[in-house]
């Protein structure tokens, strides 16, 4: 499939900061795999948006992939209960 590259949004990057320690270390490297594979084993494509959704424990990453120009634009990060609000 080829290489992708990962851009994470400044928004995400500011939730990965509230994020503990001991979930984050999973978290960080299951974003780092959607540069070989962005479309993992259970990720959920969401019906209102061209966007993507993946669980990792209690979190939930939504993002968006470009397969033209080769990229995942990781859009929101968060807590199982928050990430879908506005």
């Amino acid at each position: 499939m080829g290489k992708y590259k990962v851009f994470l949004r400044k928004s995400a990057a500011d939730e990965l900061g509230r994020i503990p320690k001991k979930d984050l270390v999973r978290l960080i490297e299951r974003l780092r795999s959607f540069a070989n594979e962005p479309r993992p084993q259970g990720c959920e494509k969401l019906s209102a948006l061209d966007r993507y959704r993946i669980r990792q424990g209690d979190y939930r990453v939504v993002y968006a992939i470009d397969d033209r120009e080769k990229t995942v634009d990781i859009v929101k990060i968060g807590h199982r209960g928050d990430v879908y609000k506005r």
